[in-house]
């Protein structure tokens, strides 16, 4: 059983950082691309950023220059790091696995799915 837990959520004033984690595990292999996607209550889930197995990063335009995506293949682990936090990032942050590589796709392409974390940055 595939299982992926994130961790690193919290509140945070803007112009702030936070690091958040996705630890996969069930894994025999890494196959096609995980991601970063976030939701506010009432909007639909939006892909954030995607890194493939060989390391190829995509951004959604919104936080370009802001968020990096990153893994460390050897501890089967996905990161985010964000840095100068808008209240607009406020959202609760999925970590997904098994989804499309090359680009951007919707959230409905992915397999695996976290059960969030939630991410909260003030004025």
């Amino acid at each position: 059983q595939v299982q992926l837990v994130e961790s690193g959520g919290g509140s945070v004033q803007a112009g702030g950082s936070l690091r958040l984690s996705c630890a996969a595990s069930g894994y025999t292999y890494r196959r096609n691309c995980m991601g970063w996607f976030r939701q506010v209550p009432g909007k639909e889930r939006e892909g954030v950023a995607v890194i493939s197995t060989g390391g190829h990063t995509y951004y959604t335009d919104s936080v370009k220059g802001r968020f990096t995506i990153s893994q460390d293949n050897a501890k089967n682990t996905v990161y985010l790091q964000m840095n100068s936090l808008k209240p607009e990032d406020t959202a609760m942050y999925y970590c997904a696995a098994d989804g499309p590589c090359g680009s951007i796709y919707s959230a409905e392409w992915y397999t695996y799915w976290g059960q969030g974390t939630q991410v909260t940055v003030s004025s």
